[in-house]
């Protein structure tokens, strides 16, 4: 039984870990840079590097780091535009303001 328990969390750690796997000869991508890279590539429209950034980490760390870049991004255009982060998010989605 505990046996089934170990292998349960050694998937989950793998599905987690963003370090570098062994025999792999490339650096390790980070939350952060699969998330710039993810949304990047989905503004302009490209498909297979989306998908390649999605393949970097774990799909709870990629909905992090998107998540992050969101918030830091709102928050960046807000200061630049004088206004509320609330006001910024709900023009950029086209939603009447509150």
């Amino acid at each position: 039984m505990w046996g089934r328990f170990r292998k349960a969390g050694g998937r989950v750690a793998d599905a987690l870990r963003t370090e570098q796997k062994a025999g792999e000869d490339t650096r390790p991508h980070n939350l952060f840079e699969a998330a710039a890279t993810y949304v990047t590539a989905c503004a302009d429209d490209d498909q297979a590097r989306a998908d390649e950034a999605a393949g970097w980490v774990s799909p709870e760390a990629l909905s992090f780091g998107v998540n992050e870049l969101a918030c830091r991004a709102v928050i960046a255009l807000a200061r630049e535009r004088g206004e509320s982060p609330g006001a910024v998010a709900r023009d950029l989605l086209g939603l009447r303001a509150a």
